[in-house]
């Protein structure tokens, strides 16, 4: 039998599609010599429609030198390739923009700006050392990846008897309140039990009837007036207990 070539190419392929979803992830792996870096996991989102999208991935935690190439292009244009401005783990943007991620996460950023409304985009995220290369690519329109970031500013106050109201903020990262509005989601939870409300339009809420003495936790999360993408993750928590006499 022929001896086999130390020299090992592998190629893999795996699409994925989401029924009823524009979403469309293609993970595509080469690899020279058996050892081409793992497929970078991007994330995609759009923090402040329409002008502010940035895709994420984790830098792995051991791996050889390695050097990523980021590029986009409207789906039916792809001569119109533009790279993404990308932003690595250590510079201080990228930790202004992960203040919310696990501090043992360090992840790379890529800005998209200026991004067409109700267009097919792909991006291409591609590792690259010297064992190989390996590609994340991924099809989305700006409208199926609205993420706001979360309401800030989350205040819980008594109001006459047996009554809280609830306030906060909208993301300060929403640039364009007026021209896209936000609703909101309410969560509440005390001992082993949860209530969501919502969606409302307004930045504050009454509860009414709530039992004195018992410890409410309080949450908003933020998503686009009309239902695009999803949700914003939830704002902090605060906790209140409601006094046994009036305020």
């Amino acid at each position: 039998m022929a001896a086999m070539s130390s020299s090992v190419c592998v190629t893999v392929t795996v699409l994925m599609c989401v029924l009823g979803s524009q979403a469309l992830d293609l993970l595509r792996a080469t690899a020279t010599s058996g050892n081409a870096p793992s497929i970078p996991t991007v994330h995609c989102w759009c923090s402040s429609y329409p002008n502010v999208t940035l895709c994420t991935w984790p830098k792995p935690s051991h791996s050889p030198p390695m050097h990523y190439i980021a590029t986009y292009s409207e789906r039916h244009r792809e001569e119109s390739t533009q790279h993404c401005h990308l932003i690595p783990p250590d510079s201080s943007s990228s930790a202004s923009i992960s203040a919310s991620s696990s501090a043992s996460e360090q992840l790379w950023h890529c800005h998209l700006p200026n991004l067409k409304l109700l267009t097919d985009y792909i991006i291409n995220i591609t590792a690259v050392h010297s064992g190989g290369s390996s590609s994340h690519l991924m099809s989305f329109m700006v409208e199926d990846i609205v993420k706001p970031d979360p309401p800030v500013d989350v205040r819980v106050s008594p109001h006459n008897i047996r009554n809280l109201l609830v306030q906060w903020s909208p993301p300060p990262t929403w640039t364009n309140l007026d021209i896209f509005p936000l609703k909101y989601h309410i969560h509440y939870q005390w001992e082993n039990r949860s209530t969501d409300l919502g969606p409302i339009e307004d930045t504050k809420i009454e509860l009414k009837g709530l039992t004195p003495g018992r410890t409410y936790l309080f949450q908003v999360c933020a998503k686009e007036l009309l239902g695009l993408g999803e949700c914003s993750d939830w704002s902090l928590p605060v906790n209140i207990t409601v006094p046994r006499t009036k305020p």
